[in-house]
């Protein structure tokens, strides 16, 4: 069974959330299932953020839903693809130490998953093989991301409002 983590706010959940969740999901097909574990900032770290975040429980269910939505979507059986949500509360969580094969980051997250993977290194863990999920464009060709959400330039989809 192979274990896959990723993490984030998940706020304004978008399409570039939806696009590191389905690779997370396509890793356990490739692998013929298998969980994710999914690290959801706490409300103190969400709070270092330039914009409003909804709290923790109200990102969880919409998590939970989208997820939810998508298993179905897929036609993935709850007996061989599972996932987890739990409460990250510094940068790197339980991907340091945790029994994991894979981490799913964005190319704005990638140093992070080398970090983990040097801690680990300096831990006598394996390395997580990292699988890198370019940038989900907007309209524009510029990326979408809550900030621009939140400042009306797009929609979760990358529409230009402006």
């Amino acid at each position: 069974m192979v274990k896959v983590v990723l993490g984030g706010t998940f706020e304004s959940l978008h399409a570039g959330h939806s696009e590191l969740i389905q690779e997370a999901f396509k890793i356990l097909e490739e692998n013929g299932g298998g969980v994710v574990h999914i690290g959801l900032t706490s409300d103190e770290m969400a709070s270092w953020k330039n914009h409003a975040v909804s709290d923790y429980s109200a990102r969880e269910k919409m998590l939970n839903d989208f997820i939810s939505d998508l298993l179905a979507e897929l036609k993935l059986s709850s007996d061989s693809y599972s996932y987890l949500i739990t409460c990250l509360n510094d940068s790197f969580g339980p991907a340091v130490s945790g029994d994991y094969d894979y981490i799913v980051v964005s190319p704005e997250t990638r140093s992070g998953a080398e970090k983990i993977n040097e801690i680990r290194r300096q831990s006598g863990l394996p390395e997580l093989a990292v699988r890198v999920v370019d940038f989900v464009l907007a309209e524009d060709t510029i990326p979408i991301s809550t900030t621009r959400i939140y400042n009306g330039e797009i929609d979760r989809n990358g529409h230009l409002r402006k």
